[in-house]
């Protein structure tokens, strides 16, 4: 399961570490309670072309997710584990921003849909086309399955990368896949941090365990 993962998602952390973080994470999971869940959320105004937000201009509506995924006791249990492992994640980290998305179909077409996060405000959907990749790491990850982690952003674009500024305050950043049972990418997590070289290995070990518990999860 771990080496799958690994595999899939083209990521070099020694197993034995993912191996530790998911057994943590399982007990966890069995010991602590279920936090409340949040059918909605505010989200930001969305500059030029739509790729990122626009930090301190929230629209005036709430985005809701029951306009997306029924809201009955099913999916409201559901909600709340993948909030809780949000939580782990925050606790464990320290990771300034996190969030759990799935690929949902829309009225627009496949996106990816944000389940439960924490941090700032932000965009509640990504479109899973190419020409959205151009300028989103979510959706580059999630239409390849292939994980991407970014530990110096000033770097990585001094080097030649493409790496598409959102906020400003962002120094690291690792987008990881969700896989289904047939190894199917069906969602994504993101975490960034305001701190260079975050993501160690020991960083991206829990996470990538959190990557293997949620699919069974997903609504």
């Amino acid at each position: 399961m771990v080496s799958s993962y690994l595999s899939l998602a083209q990521l070099n952390v020694p197993q034995q570490l993912v191996s530790l973080a998911l057994t943590q994470l399982e007990d966890f999971l069995i010991s602590s309670e279920l936090p409340d869940v949040r059918w909605q959320y505010q989200i930001p105004e969305l500059g030029e072309g739509g790729a990122c937000s626009l930090f301190g201009y929230l629209q005036d509506e709430p985005f809701k997710l029951s306009d997306y995924i029924a809201q009955d006791a099913q999916s409201s249990n559901k909600l709340a584990q993948l909030q809780r492992i949000v939580d782990y994640v925050v606790e464990q980290t320290g990771v300034d921003w996190y969030g759990i998305y799935q690929a949902t179909t829309t009225t627009e077409g496949l996106q990816l849909l944000k389940l439960a996060y924490f941090g700032a405000p932000s965009r509640p959907l990504f479109p899973l086309t190419d020409a959205f990749a151009a300028g989103s790491n979510n959706v580059q990850v999630a239409l390849s399955g292939k994980g991407r982690v970014i530990n110096n952003v000033e770097h990585y674009l001094a080097a030649g990368g493409e790496y598409y500024t959102c906020d400003p305050k962002v120094k690291s950043e690792a987008c990881l896949p969700l896989f289904d049972e047939q190894n199917n990418c069906i969602g994504i997590v993101d975490g960034e941090a305001f701190n260079n070289d975050f993501f160690t290995d020991q960083t991206l070990a829990l996470l990538i365990a959190c990557c293997i518990k949620i699919p069974h999860f997903l609504v």
